[in-house]
């Protein structure tokens, strides 16, 4: 069931992907990320508000938001931080890069979250599991020799480092997911509620310093129906992430390499709608990483 509802979390986030891309083309970036996580947290206010008032109906929706412990928030805010951080790595990246190469270098997430997956949580990979990552890695090393034909330098791009960053980052909050979700044992909504919460504090603070104050960025910026898009998106797929990690059997390196499907829609609808150049060559290492991803879920049959 587990990795059911893996493959529902990597459809939203493939969604997800295009309205970003949609939300940050020729746009201020961090006024826009903002945007989507306000919007993911007032998708989740109202459950707050019922937990207060009705907890009783809110617990049979399946969504009553626990009350947690200090500990607990600030373990939370640690994931704010790291993902606050991903984020603006990323969307920088994304509004200088095209989709088609920034969704496969985000493909390599789940080796990171692979390794993290073995030392940390003692996961047993397989050795159809080995081959499957491997694949995946070996297909974003192809992609970069395409993003070479349409300008982009891999060495010396400063964007494509920002991605790199962006894509360490996020396998590190996975991980860490696992530790919030089966260790401390949150259920989704909480964790994403507060994690909304503590993240649109970050992001004030550092709006503050870098937007409020400019002008220039102020008017620079453009408001977009899919930047609340992007956050209903975004916190849809957390919880269908979230709910498959609940599951103790579930690994979090297949859920990882479970979630690289959304590449599927990013590529290809990505590059019809944004019409990006070099499409069919893209297909070549697009089918690597996707059959690397069928290994592995092959492998835990």
């Amino acid at each position: 069931m587990w990795m059911y509802l893996g493959l529902l979390a990597a459809l939203f986030l493939g969604l997800h992907n295009l309205c970003k891309k949609h939300a940050v083309k020729d746009n201020e970036v961090f006024p826009v990320l903002l945007g989507t996580i306000v919007a993911g947290f007032l998708l989740l206010l109202p459950f707050y508000i019922g937990s207060i008032f009705y907890p009783e109906q809110t617990i049979k929706l399946g969504f009553y938001i626990t009350e947690i412990p200090w500990k607990t928030h600030g373990f939370i805010f640690i994931k704010s931080m790291i993902m606050a951080s991903s984020w603006i790595l990323a969307y920088q990246a994304l509004k200088h890069l095209p989709i088609t190469i920034v969704t496969p270098i985000r493909s390599a997430g789940p080796f990171f979250t692979f390794i993290g997956a073995i030392v940390l949580y003692n996961e047993q990979p397989t050795g159809w599991q080995w081959i499957g990552f491997f694949l995946i890695i070996f297909s974003v090393l192809l992609y970069s020799k395409i993003g070479k034909r349409e300008g982009i330098n891999f060495k010396n791009n400063k964007w494509i480092f920002a991605i790199i960053g962006a894509t360490f980052l996020g396998a590190s909050s996975g991980l860490y997911d696992k530790f919030l979700i089966q260790g401390l044992k949150l259920n989704p909504q909480t964790l994403q509620f507060w994690f909304c919460w503590y993240t649109i504090l970050i992001l004030l603070v550092i709006l503050s310093i870098t937007f409020f104050p400019k002008e220039e960025k102020r008017k620079a910026f453009i408001w977009r129906w899919s930047i609340p898009a992007v956050g209903i998106l975004l916190q849809t797929a957390d919880y269908f992430y979230f709910k498959a990690l609940q599951d103790e059997d579930a690994l979090i390196m297949l859920l990882s390499a479970i979630k690289r499907s959304q590449i599927l829609i990013a590529v290809v609808l990505g590059g019809i709608l944004f019409k990006e150049k070099n499409k069919r060559k893209k297909i070549i290492p697009l089918l690597g990483i996707m059959l690397g991803v069928g290994l592995i879920l092959y492998s835990a049959k």
